[in-house]
């Protein structure tokens, strides 16, 4: 069965920071990218960072880049988000999800559109106090 689970998630201050971690379980592609999305309450679902399991290619949005470190261990399958420097903004349920296309030489022109992703892990919570 195919799964995506994240853990990782908690309180923290600002300035603070936490690792979050998705276990890609049932997979059988040879190629596939990892997205961290987040929604805070009311707000639209936003794309933050993605990798890609063969060539490592990274992408980050512009309100984490700089904070955020995505990394990918295909040995373990586990791809990790590292979130440093922690503000309240950055509030939200946190999900990971998969794009099983082989993209081969090609790069989306929007990494973050939620139609890419086939699938999804359940959310896990962060929230940061001011």
């Amino acid at each position: 069965e195919v799964q995506l689970v994240e853990s990782g998630g908690g309180l923290v201050q600002t300035g603070g920071s936490l690792r979050l971690s998705c276990a890609v379980h049932g997979f059988t592609f040879d190629h596939y990218h990892i997205a961290w999305f987040r929604q805070a309450p009311g707000k639209e679902r936003e794309g933050i960072s993605r990798i890609g399991r063969s060539d490592g290619a990274t992408y980050y949005a512009g309100t984490v880049k700089g904070r955020f470190t995505i990394s990918i261990d295909n040995a373990e399958n586990m791809v990790y988000l590292q979130m440093d420097n922690l503000k309240p903004e950055d509030t939200a349920v946190y999900y990971c999800a998969a794009d099983t296309r082989d993209w081969k030489d090609f790069r989306p022109v929007q990494p973050f559109a939620p139609a890419l992703y086939q699938y999804w892990g359940q959310g896990t919570q962060v929230t940061v106090s001011s």
